[in-house]
């Protein structure tokens, strides 16, 4: 559309967080009510080929390209080009850490939302609206999922069926580090990008998206508890 760059990032925060509002509140929260996680995730992954689908009639299958926030040498470190965009990358990435990690453990609102995910019942027992925080979740995630496009898109490209991938190596990440553990996501996230760049370089770049799929199952078969995580073991009392 050739818009402003300051346009262009509100506009694609604006359309993400309320894809992420209407999926939570017409999809997800009359689920919820009924229970069945497998119906859900079910669900998401229908509309996830939906979406994938309209993105290609509308844009067709062409990547789009997008320069630079700046332009500049590269760094280079030991042999290794670092450009610009990447540093672009690293910086937000840490930004978004920092005011997650603030957000979450610094205020009630996030703090509510961690009750949520401990404990539903004991959340609504204590007068937290869970269908509230849920909402404000899915639009939390949806602002960081356009932010993190954003980010990459000068480096990766995108295309109308880019975000099935990078779900794929998002997840990954989080089970390498721990599903629910912040640290471990993003231990898991630079360990992943680094397996991915020394398996293009010294293997076959064909090669690189499959390493996200043999890394988590290798962990869900040999190592449930991930990095971070501690197995869980179920104890039976007498009464």
């Amino acid at each position: 559309m050739n818009l402003p760059f300051a346009t262009s990032v509100a506009l694609t925060l604006t359309v993400a967080a309320t894809l992420a509002l209407l999926m939570e509140r017409l999809t997800i929260k009359p689920l919820l009510k009924k229970g069945d996680l497998l119906l859900i995730i079910m669900v998401t992954i229908a509309l996830s080929i939906l979406i994938r689908g309209l993105l290609m009639f509308k844009f067709a299958k062409d990547p789009y390209t997008y320069p630079p926030f700046t332009e500049g040498e590269p760094l280079v470190i030991y042999g290794a080009v670092i450009t610009q965009q990447t540093l672009w990358v690293i910086g937000i990435t840490a930004f978004s850490i920092v005011i997650l990690y603030l957000f979450f453990n610094k205020t009630m609102l996030g703090r509510a939302m961690k009750a949520c995910s401990l404990d539903i019942k004991a959340a609504r027992l204590i007068g937290i609206n869970v269908s509230n925080m849920v909402m404000l979740l899915f639009i939390i995630s949806g602002l960081f999922g356009a932010i993190g496009g954003i980010a990459i898109t000068p480096i990766s490209l995108m295309e109308y069926d880019k975000g099935a991938m990078l779900s794929v190596k998002g997840f990954c990440a989080a089970v390498i580090g721990g599903l629910g553990r912040g640290r471990g996501a993003v231990v898991g996230g630079f360990t992943l990008g680094i397996l991915e760049s020394f398996t293009a370089g010294y293997i076959h770049s064909g090669f690189k998206d499959a390493v996200a799929l043999l890394i988590m199952l290798f962990i869900l078969l040999f190592r449930p508890a991930r990095i971070f995580g501690k197995t869980e073991k179920l104890r039976l009392r007498k009464f």
